[in-house]
């Protein structure tokens, strides 16, 4: 008779395929807020924001409820299969309308989103993505180690060229995006 593997509660291991859907609802998340409100913005889509008492309500606050949600259904119940696979797809979409909006958490006003979340954002998605991908560092053997600093000297000197073409966009299409966010609805 097989024996079953029982999940041991006191090792943490990752679930690849877990991750990867995290990874997928979160970029999926993102891309889809970003767009609409880009859309709202320069008077394409009608205003469908959220107002209670004349208080603009930021999907940040939607991403923190369904934080709360999933948190709350992992901890108090007893999760596997599709059920999993769920709470996994539903944090990704709370983590994305929450750090879609990680500018307000550092500064509330301004042109918060044009900066601070896209970054958030693409710092969050390359650790989703090491997590869903990566071996494990166990794993790892010296060609492994060679092509990550390889790996890094790249992304380092890609990162060096996006900040100087992005401080040469900011400049070309900043003004625009400034007046977009001025006549948008409040």
């Amino acid at each position: 008779m097989k024996e079953q593997s029982k999940k041991d509660p006191t090792s943490w291991r990752v679930n690849h395929a877990l991750a990867r859907i995290v990874l997928f609802s979160f970029l999926l998340t993102f891309i889809l807020a970003r767009t609409v409100v880009f859309l709202i913005m320069s008077h394409r889509l009608p205003d469908l924001y959220l107002h209670l008492g004349g208080t603009h309500i930021h999907h940040l606050n939607y991403g923190i409820f369904v934080l709360a949600g999933v948190g709350a259904y992992l901890l108090l119940g007893r999760v596997e299969g599709r059920r999993e696979k769920l709470a996994a797809a539903f944090y990704g979409v709370g983590m994305g309308l929450t750090f879609d909006e990680f500018g307000m958490w550092v500064r509330l006003g301004g042109s918060y989103w044009q900066r601070a979340s896209v970054d958030a954002v693409g710092v969050l998605a390359a650790v989703f993505g090491l997590i869903a991908y990566a071996p494990k560092l166990r794993d790892f053997r010296a060609r492994h180690w060679w092509g990550t600093l390889g790996l890094g000297v790249v992304v380092g000197a890609f990162f060096i060229m996006l900040i100087e073409s992005f401080h040469f966009a900011h400049r070309i299409i900043g003004p625009k995006l400034y007046q977009i966010e001025s006549n948008s609805p409040p």
